[in-house]
């Protein structure tokens, strides 16, 4: 199976921003503007600004410092000022947190805007213009199976910076293109910006066209929608009511926060009372399609590439997770290649039999290091 690729924003290239970035003499802190512009030519994925620091970036999963001047207070409340609506910052004022937004004119970026203790403090992910394609990202051929499917629950996971909204993008890109659907998505700021082609497509962003994700969804069901993506999962309601759509006739893409296909699906049943998961257990195998987990791994050329943890929801897995058996399924897992699985370790494995990737490095992202370790002696 062959790995994605996850380019962490533009390609980098020489530019005189790039020197400017650098340059020690630089000692002026350009606009903020010039600083996202920066990180993009630069092929940087966030901005990191706060009170009291001097802007730093984040390059290839590493953190980048600048040589500029700590940020002022009335600085960072300029950029506030051109990033958000007085109501926004009011909010954040009142509640130390916001999630949004905002499109500059070359590249969209998702704001995530906290307190601490030197002061307010500004995370700013560059989101691509360009939605890349399964095929640009060399994502399995499952995945495009898993987008023709009429209906069921397809969870997509992983740790912050993996690269999920990156995939659901580009597979929510190949519905648009190829089949004719309505498409509704809700999200929580919306990141990628679908144009319908073949599809309709309709994105609402919680906070702005719409106050709660569990009550999105639900009046979804009134809004005559082939597919639903929810941007995140985050509790009960949510989920059962995802659970409920995936069944009566719609595609539900939803994003989750774990590290492994087995581990979401133990996150799943989690969430629910225990007097309540044998009844969640056999509602999650009717409904559930598939998960495809996946993280980020340095390769020896100093790109990043994406391993996988993919589960299909075949009969056999279907039976043990009526059951409740997961050990059972990741068994599955490892042996049932040709309906599109795959292990992480399997997935780690080929990277580092190919070349691509370094053992350790492997190893240390592992979250059976052992059981990796030994497949690699194997190798050599």
């Amino acid at each position: 199976m062959s790995q994605p690729v996850f380019p962490p924003g533009v390609p980098a290239r020489p530019t005189a921003a790039q020197s400017f970035a650098t340059e020690p003499s630089a000692s002026v802190t350009p606009s903020l503007e010039q600083l996202v512009r920066i990180a993009y030519e630069q092929g940087h994925s966030d901005v990191h600004l706060g009170i009291g620091e001097s802007p730093r970036f984040r390059s290839r999963g590493e953190i980048v410092c600048s040589e500029w001047s700590p940020t002022e207070p009335n600085e960072f409340q300029n950029w506030l000022g051109l990033l958000l609506t007085p109501q926004q910052i009011d909010h954040f004022r009142q509640f130390k947190e916001f999630d949004g937004s905002y499109a500059f004119s070359f590249v969209r970026v998702r704001i995530n805007l906290f307190d601490a203790l030197r002061g307010a403090a500004l995370v700013l992910r560059l989101i691509p213009q360009k939605i890349l394609s399964i095929e640009e990202l060399k994502l399995p051929q499952v995945l495009q199976n898993l987008c023709s499917q009429p209906k069921g629950l397809l969870l997509v996971t992983g740790p912050t910076g993996s690269g999920k909204s990156t995939t659901l993008a580009a597979m929510i890109d190949w519905i648009n293109r190829n089949q004719s659907k309505h498409i509704l998505t809700i999200e929580d700021p919306i990141e990628f910006v679908h144009e319908s082609h073949q599809s309709l497509v309709r994105q609402r962003e919680v906070g702005r066209h719409t106050l709660q994700f569990h009550k999105a969804l639900r009046a979804s069901l009134r809004e005559d929608p082939d597919v639903i993506l929810v941007g995140e999962i985050r509790d009960k309601e949510t989920l059962t009511t995802a659970m409920e759509a995936a069944q009566t006739g719609h595609l539900v893409l939803g994003t989750l926060h774990t590290n492994s296909a087995v581990k979401t699906v133990e996150r799943v049943i989690g969430m629910y009372q225990p007097d309540e998961q044998d009844n969640i257990c056999n509602l999650l195998s009717e409904s559930l399609t598939g998960v495809i987990s996946q993280g980020l791994i340095k390769t020896n050329d100093g790109n990043r590439k994406a391993f996988l943890d993919i589960l299909i929801n075949t009969d056999a897995c279907k039976d043990y997770l009526q059951r409740g058996k997961l050990d059972e399924v990741e068994e599955i897992m490892k042996r049932s290649e040709f309906d599109g699985m795959i292990t992480a370790n399997q997935s780690l494995q080929n990277l580092v039999e190919s070349g691509e990737v370094a053992g350790e490095n492997a190893l240390m992202l592992s979250s059976r290091p052992n059981e990796l370790a030994q497949a690699l002696r194997g190798l050599s």
